[in-house]
């Protein structure tokens, strides 16, 4: 069995361990093709392109009257235009007719422009002054009110990056034009483990001195909202030979390892050991700049990421927000750009902090006439409640000594 190290970690910002990992994985090149309909959240393999213009045809963007511009040209309230009404635009018709110089015809908004005419004037801005003749009350130009052939997207061109994460508009945009099928990536796959005597399942009833293992099931739910797939292998005794088999099946059959507890800097704790065992280059960090998480650990074997968690279940879930959710994007090439959202409010207490660590900081979010407010909530990282009244949390500058009450913060949402 190998020997703990027992030399206390050297901790870096989540920003450089993210760095670090990202040069030893490989982003997944498992591709599938889904109908368009069931590709909601999936992440674009290809960049489809359109099989057609769309609009495919002229087509007016108000209820109105289908003219030539020029015979509006002058026109006003107190001097209208006098226009002969012509056959009027069926809906989800081509027209037969083509419009005259001095005709109009009635159109509603989506119908196709007759030939001959260039401009649809607004309704609001007609009259009729009998059953064969209108007045327009102000002029248009060519083009105006009318969405021309291929505004929206020209045939051939890219509709979507590779890369994209599938969102309702984005189905909407792909079914228009008729992509009724997309390749994407296959959703990555996360074994989730946990480790330690204490930890018993959450079917069990603890007896004093265990708790539940709520970790791995908030872990899951968090990479299922993310896209990821997830195999649950069960809590491992803290001893080596435990961790270890428990780390190897999970490293063999899922793209990302994730390891609940057993993380700490201790006498029994095997984790880095066990992933070490996995392959090159192992361990590439143990220890975070970050509060809660300090225990955090990133590792990498034959291209493939291993993220150790503190075993506090509010410092897992704020580090794996800011480790694993990253990482799922890498895996599946999403641009790096690609961020949780965020709203500005105003805090409303003061947050103490140390120089040399970010601290990361639950809040709920209230909201009066003229502001949105960020109130802090306080509490230590191994109570969930914690998280449960947060909307989301605050991020401390590294190298700050804290925010002040009144400061306007970013809060990324939950």
């Amino acid at each position: 069995m190998p020997t703990k190290s027992t030399e206390f970690f050297n901790v870096v910002p989540i920003a450089d361990a993210l760095a670090l990992l990202f040069e030893h994985i490989q982003p997944i090149t498992r591709t599938e093709t889904v109908p368009t309909t069931d590709a909601l959240d999936r992440v674009l393999a290809v960049a489809p392109t359109s099989p057609l213009d769309l609009p495919e045809f002229v087509r007016s963007t108000m209820d109105g009257y289908a003219v030539r511009a020029a015979d509006t040209f002058g026109a006003s309230a107190t001097l209208p235009a006098y226009l002969d009404v012509a056959a009027p635009v069926q809906m989800g018709q081509q027209p037969t007719h083509t419009l005259q110089p001095g005709q109009a015809s009635s159109i509603h908004t989506g119908g196709m422009l007759p030939d001959g005419a260039d401009a649809v004037v607004m309704i609001e801005r007609t009259q009729p002054v009998d059953d064969g003749e209108i007045e327009i009350l102000a002029p248009v130009a060519p083009g105006e009110n009318l969405v021309q052939v291929g505004e929206d997207v020209a045939q051939s061109a890219p509709i979507l990056p590779a890369g994209q994460r599938l969102r309702p508009q984005d189905i909407g945009g792909l079914l228009a034009v008729g992509v009724l099928q997309v390749e994407v990536i296959e959703q990555p796959t996360v074994a989730i483990m946990g480790s330690g005597d204490e930890i018993v399942s959450v079917e069990q009833t603890p007896q004093y001195g265990q708790i539940r293992d709520i970790n791995s099931h908030v872990l899951a739910a968090l990479c299922q909202q993310a896209g990821a797939q997830v195999q649950q292998l069960g809590i491992a005794a803290d001893t080596y030979d435990a961790i270890a088999e428990k780390a190897r099946h999970g490293f063999q059959s899922a793209d990302l390892l994730i390891i609940s507890a057993g993380s700490s800097v201790s006498t029994r704790d095997y984790t880095r050991d066990a992933i070490d065992a996995l392959g090159q280059p192992g361990v590439l960090q143990h220890g975070l700049a970050v509060k809660p998480g300090k225990p955090g650990m990133v590792a990498a074997a034959a291209g493939k990421p291993i993220i150790g968690l503190p075993g506090n279940p509010v410092s897992a879930t704020l580090v794996a927000r800011q480790l694993v959710l990253p990482t799922l994007r890498r895996l599946t090439g999403e641009p790096a750009a690609k961020h949780q959202p965020t709203v500005r409010a105003v805090l409303t207490s003061n947050i103490a902090s140390t120089t040399g660590r970010e601290d990361t900081v639950p809040v709920r979010l209230t909201s009066d006439d003229q502001n949105t407010q960020a109130d802090p909530i306080f509490g230590k990282s191994n109570l969930i409640f914690t998280l449960i009244n947060a909307d989301g949390f605050v991020q401390v500058p590294l190298n700050s000594n804290g925010l002040k009450a009144g400061s306007v913060v970013d809060v990324t949402l939950f």
